[in-house]
């Protein structure tokens, strides 16, 4: 089944937001992974290896997700660009097409390919500017849809 979700940005307080949203819609978080030990994050100032890589928060069938974007990683938010929605496919021929056709007219911004934790994930914003995220799991998370 063809599933999306909103992920969510935010300038350095994800986890302060997330811990309200728990207490809001209770329950627990199915994952939570740090900029700390990731692939390419060694450089990176200490106070920002804490901040949140991934999180994700069941709530009722679907799952909030979110990320610290962070200025070091040449990451800017405003009004308009903190949120993307993710879809995420039964196969990777799925993930191909809805790639091909979302970024028609739009912007590629990070191709499909397998990545380190996992999955087969691409980004991009289409032509009205909604920030997509594409991914594939050949191994479903238990609880979680990222």
């Amino acid at each position: 089944m063809l599933v999306i979700n909103p992920y969510l940005n935010f300038a350095g307080n994800t986890e302060e937001a997330f811990n309200f949203y728990k207490s809001v819609f209770g329950g627990e978080f199915s994952m939570l992974q740090r900029f700390d030990g990731v692939p390419g994050c060694d450089g990176m100032p200490v106070a920002e290896k804490e901040k949140i890589m991934h999180v994700a928060l069941p709530v009722k069938g679907n799952t909030l997700m979110a990320t610290d974007a962070l200025e070091s990683m040449g990451q800017h938010l405003v009004a308009g660009n903190n949120f993307s929605l993710s879809i995420h496919t039964e196969s990777k021929e799925e993930a191909d097409d809805l790639y091909a056709k979302l970024s028609a007219g739009g912007t590629a911004t990070m191709p499909m390919q397998d990545m380190f934790w996992g999955s087969y994930y691409g980004m991009l914003t289409d032509k009205f500017g909604i920030q997509w995220m594409i991914s594939f799991d050949s191994v479903p998370h238990s609880n979680q849809q990222s």
